[in-house]
């Protein structure tokens, strides 16, 4: 019984740390501090930002970019007027920007996520109720960036596969050019041999015509 008790606990230690826990955070945009929902993944940014652009285009809203060299809001995607029935009963904007944890960490992403109503922060009148369907919103993402981890490892797999199919068949391309010329060497090799044989028996003939002294 024992045993199984120790089990089950470590069981649950193991995938507690594994769920992601969105929380409150501060990020830096449109020249001013703002407070956000933010969220910690053991995934690459690119499948975090994939999962919460599919999942923001089945509600029917599509992101605008932050682009340009000299823009400091680049990378942030803007969701004007949305209506996410999970987290409020009123429109917003939702501005999201996903980051690399760290350097060192490819396969670990930050999501931080500002609510927006008019040009006012909405989180600073939102009350604990709202912020909590702020959060569980986030932490209910997990599978759909499992799911877009996965398509990503599907789009890599297939261009790995991809390569070594044009690697063979350039190989045999290769195989066909070599085996021709093989074929046309030793073509080139009977030719010159019987070549080489007319010229001796020539030479062998004029040899003969010499005057014996």
């Amino acid at each position: 019984m024992k045993k199984i008790i120790l089990l089950f606990i470590g069981i649950i230690a193991i995938t507690i740390p594994a769920m992601a826990q969105a929380y409150e955070s501060t990020i830096q945009y449109d020249k001013k501090k703002h407070t956000a929902i933010a969220i910690d993944y053991n995934y690459s940014p690119e499948a975090v930002q994939n999962a919460f652009v599919q999942k923001m285009e089945k509600l029917g809203y599509k992101a605008k970019e932050e682009k340009g060299i000299l823009n400091k809001d680049k990378g942030f995607l803007v969701f004007k007027n949305a209506y996410v029935t999970d987290v409020s009963s009123d429109k917003m904007d939702y501005i999201v920007k996903v980051e690399r944890k760290s350097r060192k960490s490819g396969d670990q992403a930050i999501l931080y996520m500002i609510m927006n109503k008019g040009d006012e922060n909405a989180m600073v009148k939102m009350d604990a109720y709202e912020i909590g369907n702020a959060k569980s919103f986030l932490n209910s993402m997990l599978p759909d960036v499992e799911a877009a981890s996965l398509e990503l490892d599907i789009k890599a797999q297939q261009e790995t596969v991809a390569k070594a199919e044009k690697k063979l068949s350039d190989l045999k391309n290769d195989q066909i050019s070599l085996e021709k010329k093989l074929a046309e060497n030793k073509t080139g090799q009977e030719n010159t041999q019987k070549d080489i044989e007319a010229q001796k028996q020539a030479l062998g003939i004029l040899m003969g015509k010499r005057r014996s002294n």
